[in-house]
């Protein structure tokens, strides 16, 4: 399993950013992914998740309404689409892959939200 984040970058408050993970070595369209975060000095934490169909779609609350989370299941990838962005959602940005007892991560593209 390899996955690879990209689109992180700098971005001003209230700006928006597209992030990607591209997914390889499993039947990408038969599983959901996530998309984590962790910023400086914190615990990674969940930040959204989409199932096989791309239809049923999780948050958490502090991204609910500005993030979005989608699917290319021909491209074998996921993305991020955040509008909105505050300084708090400052992080370096993981996509997830977690099945039973299988559990994978990408190496992270990180996320600076300044002025």
């Amino acid at each position: 399993v390899h996955l690879v984040e990209s689109g992180g970058g700098l971005v001003q408050p209230g700006g928006p950013l597209r992030l990607a993970c591209a997914a390889s070595g499993f039947t990408f369209r038969n599983y959901g992914l996530s998309w984590y975060r962790q910023g400086p000095g914190e615990e990674r934490e969940f930040v959204a998740d989409i199932d096989v169909t791309g239809y049923n779609t999780n948050y958490a609350d502090s991204v609910k309404g500005r993030f979005t989370i989608s699917r290319d299941n021909d491209a074998n990838m996921i993305f991020l689409q955040m509008t909105s962005l505050k300084p708090d959602d400052a992080a370096v940005y993981y996509c997830r892959f977690h099945w039973s007892a299988y559990d994978y991560w990408g190496q992270g593209t990180q996320v600076t939200v300044s002025s």
